[in-house]
């Protein structure tokens, strides 16, 4: 019996196969959905807001002192400047604003992830120190993405899918003039590292690096050592922590 018609068919199925199943694998790993996310943040953005009073950079790699940080989004407006977080995820949400980290419960897995909100405020004291603006004036918005439900009750800055549209259009009151605004796009572009493969890696090593327990680590605030501390009394004594070798001028702790 000749097989050739039966491997040839199989090899067939085989070729359209394996590249189906490589590109669904990519499309569930946590680099597209992100990509993803931003993606449809910058759609929406395009069809509901404004583009001449609502200037947009996506992407904006930032020197800190302690390395980089990476904004997904920066709206730039005369009503204030909007610092966007997108989150690409599905299943409940369970979160609060004093909350360290929020959990994700898709099916029977359940999964720990850095509250948005804070890893926002990072954001924030970047471009606050770039543009030398009042902080009162930065944002910080988080949108989810992907049909997620939120399953606590979270800030008005917490949004889903095109709220944060919503959130941006409700601040009315002029803060800056037309000139401001076109100043600090000016200097966002040429202040921020050239939006390249290489500055992503490099962004993706400092997070390593600042995740790594006994990597030298400088103060975000400061630019000075962070050295390993211990509590020495209370409930928490014993527990050690990072803490900035300027104290007591400079009282940042970080969290081992």
């Amino acid at each position: 019996m000749d097989f050739t018609p039966v491997i040839a068919q199989v090899w067939g199925m085989l070729i359209w196969f394996i590249p189906a199943a490589l590109l669904i694998g990519l499309l569930k790993s946590p680099w597209a959905k992100g990509h993803i996310g931003e993606l449809l943040v910058r759609l929406f953005a395009h069809w509901q807001l404004e583009k001449q009073t609502y200037r947009r950079l996506h992407n904006v790699t930032l020197n800190t002192p302690d390395g980089t940080t990476q904004i997904d989004h920066v709206f730039l407006s005369p009503y204030g400047i909007f610092v966007l977080e997108t989150k690409n995820m599905s299943g409940w949400i369970f979160g609060s604003e004093k909350q360290a980290q929020w959990t994700q419960k898709l099916y029977k897995r359940t999964f720990k992830f850095q509250n948005p909100l804070r890893q926002n405020y990072k954001h924030l004291k970047a471009l606050e120190a770039t543009l030398g603006v009042n902080p009162e004036h930065l944002h910080s918005v988080i949108t989810f993405v992907g049909g997620s439900t939120f399953k606590t009750e979270v800030p008005a800055n917490v949004t889903q899918g095109i709220g944060f549209i919503r959130y941006i259009k409700s601040f009315q009151q002029p803060l800056f003039s037309e000139a401001e605004t076109d100043a600090m796009l000016h200097a966002l572009q040429t202040g921020r590292r050239a939006p390249t493969l290489a500055t992503h890696r490099e962004h993706v090593q400092n997070l390593k690096r600042r995740s790594d327990p006994t990597a030298e680590r400088q103060c975000p605030k400061c630019g000075s050592a962070l050295l390993i501390r211990t509590v020495k009394s209370g409930e928490k004594a014993g527990q050690q922590f990072w803490g900035c070798s300027g104290f007591p001028k400079c009282r940042t702790m970080q969290s081992i």
